[in-house]
């Protein structure tokens, strides 16, 4: 192999390394929407006060159900769940994106950690899930080994091309196609699904919201 060739040959392995491994920033020509504390709307168990299944110390939000607990409201025929939903920005059109450092003790299974609100005919677009330590999009695994560490979150939500795409780490996980509705809105959170845990916790920080 001669010289020139060799050197393009170099050059070019190069290339797909750095394709492979470097991590792109998903928030790259987003413009990041104002929230606060007065946009998260606390959701929990009827029967219990906020203080008993829910914690904001030092930026983190901190969110545990036992598989006993009550609905959130005394009509709902729906699990325990102790969740922010964000308010203010519900939306029908455009591109969103959710952002969070998010961390899943071990033992806490069986559970929705975050939520696209908002589908036809079902009632959700995107739910992500912790089946034993794996984080899943419904029941397939996106990422292995999430417990006790924490995680950067991306996820954003295309209407119009109706497509979904999650990254951890900066790294695309999972793409998947929306699920129609008219009108979304976002949550982070815990959530019984099947075959929950007795006690399920999520902690959050460093919430936020993009679109474009």
């Amino acid at each position: 192999m001669d010289l020139p060739l060799l050197l393009f040959s170099l050059v070019q392995l190069i290339v797909i390394q750095n394709n492979l491994f470097c991590k792109a920033d998903p928030t790259d020509a987003f413009t990041q929407v104002p929230i606060s504390q007065s946009n998260f709307q606390i959701q929990k168990p009827y029967d219990v006060p906020v203080n008993q299944r829910y914690s904001f110390i030092d930026g983190v939000h901190k969110f545990w159900v036992f598989k006993t607990d009550k609905p959130h409201t005394t009509t709902s025929q729906t699990k325990p769940r102790s969740e922010i939903r964000i308010t203010g920005h519900d939306y029908s059109s455009g591109v969103w994106q959710f952002e969070a450092n998010g961390y899943v003790p071990s033992g806490s299974s069986g559970v929705s950690i975050m939520q696209v609100f908002g589908a036809s005919p079902t009632s959700t677009t995107l739910m992500l899930r912790v089946y034993n330590g794996g984080l899943t999009y419904y029941r397939e695994v996106i990422e292995r080994n999430i417990y006790n560490r924490w995680f950067t979150l991306n996820v954003i939500h295309d209407v119009g091309a109706s497509k979904l795409k999650v990254f951890i780490n900066g790294i695309l996980k999972h793409e998947a196609s929306g699920r129609g509705g008219d009108h979304h809105y976002l949550k982070f959170r815990v959530y019984a699904q099947d075959n929950e845990s007795d006690r399920m916790e999520s902690r959050w920080r460093g919430i936020k919201l993009y679109k474009k």
